[in-house]
């Protein structure tokens, strides 16, 4: 098969993966092979692995697979940590194997391989300062300070007691079961990070993503400029028009397919590194965490279905009233057919953020968590 196929087929498999792992249950892909394909990817091929060595080797098996799985998932490890530092070395080794024999270059100057192996460092750094910086683990020693920096609002947080570490729990704090501890302003565990994301190392995890966003872009802004100063040096595109044909012609840019193979890479994780970043982007902007946001959705769920009731029972009533009394002309077809249901006029359900105080003070609560304020350690002085 030609490479210009194999490319081609290449992109189209990545993009249909992509956007069925990502976009599957989706209720525009309901009943379509995207979503079968979502559910494979997920949750069937895992089951199937399972059945399979359940009917190959036994119970045991199936045993020993949940206890890695248990291991992996739900206790802190070292996993997704080395599987991280091998994708960014095993990229690193290819684009330098790939690429750094044409650099300087037409169009690239030699101080690329060098920044390279820079931004590279510099993203391995705020993963390890993610990785490895307290969240906002919160102790007796600490956890007035934080009631005091957090207050509760009485919807989505309310005053009560951690049952698993015996404390008074603040609000916007979560414990968290794979750590086992509280953590403040907490946002989600991170297995990539073998960390939770909460209080005091979110600006670690932003600048962790905003950094691997543009240094992907670099790389496939690199890469793009090597293969195009290769065209321009072999005057591929001379060649493809005069001497040789389009097929001949492929075959000699056969060197260079690990390269555009990379791009394509770098592409797909760029765009799921600027969705993440985008999402989380706009939690910091409202100062909302994702842990809040499954919250409030609950709340809001739940306080739509009491209106709905309430205007269920007002309806009901209504007509229980009005069959008892004088019976009125019906109403005409079309005026029936126009009229709201009683339901519609439930009102909408607000959320009432307390903690959003406009863009400015929400991003700087964010660069600056008050834990690491003077005015936190005044008032664990004065609680002392």
């Amino acid at each position: 098969m030609d490479v210009q196929w194999l490319l081609i087929i290449h992109g189209l498999l990545t993009l249909l993966v992509v956007v069925s792992f990502l976009c599957g249950q989706w209720p525009i892909f309901e009943g379509t092979p995207i979503q079968r394909i979502h559910y494979f990817l997920t949750f069937g091929a895992y089951d199937y692995f399972l059945r399979f060595v359940g009917s190959v080797f036994g119970e045991k098996a199936i045993n020993a697979i949940l206890s890695v799985e248990y291991f992996c998932c739900d206790r802190p490890n070292p996993v997704l940590q080395i599987i991280y530092l091998a994708i960014i070395g095993i990229t690193y080794y290819f684009i330098a194997k790939s690429s750094f024999s044409y650099i300087p270059g037409y169009y690239l100057s030699g101080f690329h391989r060098y920044t390279s192996l820079l931004g590279v460092g510099i993203g391995v750094f705020f993963f390890l300062l993610t990785s490895f910086t307290d969240p906002g683990t919160v102790k007796a020693e600490n956890v007035s300070q934080y009631q005091s920096a957090y207050p509760y609002d009485n919807i989505i947080y309310t005053e009560k007691e951690c049952s698993t570490c015996k404390i008074p729990k603040p609000a916007r704090s979560k414990h968290c079961s794979i750590c086992n501890c509280c953590v403040a302003r907490f946002d989600h565990h991170c297995g990539w990070m073998n960390n939770c994301i909460g209080e005091r190392n979110t600006r670690y995890f932003m600048a962790f993503l905003l950094w691997h966003l543009f240094l992907c872009l670099y790389g496939i802004v690199a890469l793009g400029f090597v293969l195009a100063g290769r065209l321009k040096e072999l005057r591929v595109v001379y060649i493809l028009t005069v001497y040789y044909g389009i097929e001949n012609s492929f075959r000699k840019l056969a060197p260079h397919v690990v390269q555009i193979l990379l791009m394509v890479f770098l592409a797909v994780v760029s765009l799921l590194l600027a969705g993440f970043f985008g999402y989380h982007a706009n939690l910091c902007r409202t100062n909302t965490t994702t842990n809040e946001t499954v919250k409030w959705q609950d709340h809001m769920n739940w306080q739509r279905k009491v209106n709905e009731a309430r205007a269920s029972a007002a309806a009901l009533k209504a007509s229980i009233n009005g069959m008892s009394s004088e019976r009125k002309p019906p109403d005409s077809k079309w005026k029936t057919f126009f009229r709201r249901s009683p339901l519609e006029d439930t009102g909408a359900v607000v959320k009432n953020n307390i903690y959003d105080r406009g863009i400015l003070h929400n991003v700087w609560e964010v660069i600056s968590p008050p834990s690491t304020r003077r005015s936190f350690l005044r008032t664990k002085s004065k609680s002392s």
